[in-house]
């Protein structure tokens, strides 16, 4: 998890994926040894200095200002997470924020969470640890409730519970979207032990994480659309969109729901009433 590395290895990795075509440059001729462009290429575009440039690509450049990082990420064509992204990498270490305790899920927030019965709903943390659910998530997505706390994890959950890929038919897309968010967070946490340690275990446990967090793609959590295999309803989309909390930004409100009238709102209902507490009868009495 070292800041340099990361920074060096995400420019390297944005750099790979331009062409001189896509940017619209041809002043650079003769026999291509790498992908994507050349860092005098890149340091053109930016306009910077070669060395200058490459002292940044390699984690040496200190005190960038926020103007040539966003040349830099004009140049390489970076999104705004992306872009962000760069920015936390190229912070002083003197001014990065460092997690100071467990992250707690105040009563306003459980009170919302409680809120939406009729969806499934959960709240995720950094390093995406599962931190409160409510009762159609747990039977949407897994009993989180069974689950040692240590294993509340979004990546963990992907990666090693082979269930996973029964539960998401579009798996791969789930994977490529849980690292890039747990790179967003690392970003953003650095000096973070603890998501250095499960970035550590998913590497040696699951080559597929290992493959997807070499290519140190990132994004944010927003809206979009994800399918599930329920063992019991079948195939379902829902919709979700991703909520700050207003006081802790690295808590995130995780909604899910349906279109009314579709085929997956049905489901949802259906999947309500088998997780609805029986009702309670009054004893018969006896003449």
């Amino acid at each position: 998890m070292d800041r340099a590395q990361q920074l060096s290895e995400f420019l390297k990795a944005r750099r790979a994926r331009l062409h001189p075509d896509d940017v619209g440059t041809t002043s650079f001729g003769g026999q291509r040894r790498v992908p994507g462009l050349r860092r005098e290429e890149l340091a053109l575009l930016a306009g910077v200095s070669v060395d200058y440039y490459t002292r940044l690509e390699q984690g040496r450049a200190r005190n960038v200002s926020p103007d040539i990082l966003d040349a830099v990420a004009e140049a390489l064509r970076l999104d705004p997470d992306e872009r962000g992204h760069l920015h936390n990498l190229a912070k002083p270490a003197s001014t990065r924020k460092r997690p100071s305790r467990p992250q707690q899920v105040g009563p306003e927030l459980r009170q919302a969470l409680d809120a939406l019965a009729g969806v499934p709903a959960y709240i995720i943390g950094r390093r995406l640890d599962i931190l409160a659910w409510n009762d159609l998530a747990r039977a949407l997505i897994t009993d989180f409730a069974a689950l040692p706390a240590a294993e509340r994890n979004m990546a963990r959950l992907v990666f090693l519970d082979e269930a996973a890929k029964d539960l998401y038919p579009d798996w791969l897309t789930k994977a490529r979207d849980t690292v890039a968010n747990l790179r967003l967070d690392a970003g953003r946490h650095p000096d973070d032990p603890q998501l250095a340690g499960l970035v550590g275990d998913l590497s040696l446990r699951s080559p597929d994480f290992r493959r997807l967090w070499a290519d140190h793609n990132v994004r944010g959590r927003t809206r979009g659309r994800k399918r599930f295999a329920h063992p019991q309803l079948g195939e379902l989309a829902l919709d979700y969109v991703a909520m700050k909390a207003p006081d802790d930004p690295d808590l995130t409100l995780m909604i899910y729901s349906a279109p009314p009238g579709s085929d997956a709102a049905t489901s949802l209902r259906l999947l309500s009433s088998l997780t609805a507490p029986a009702a309670a009868f009054p004893a018969p009495t006896t003449r």
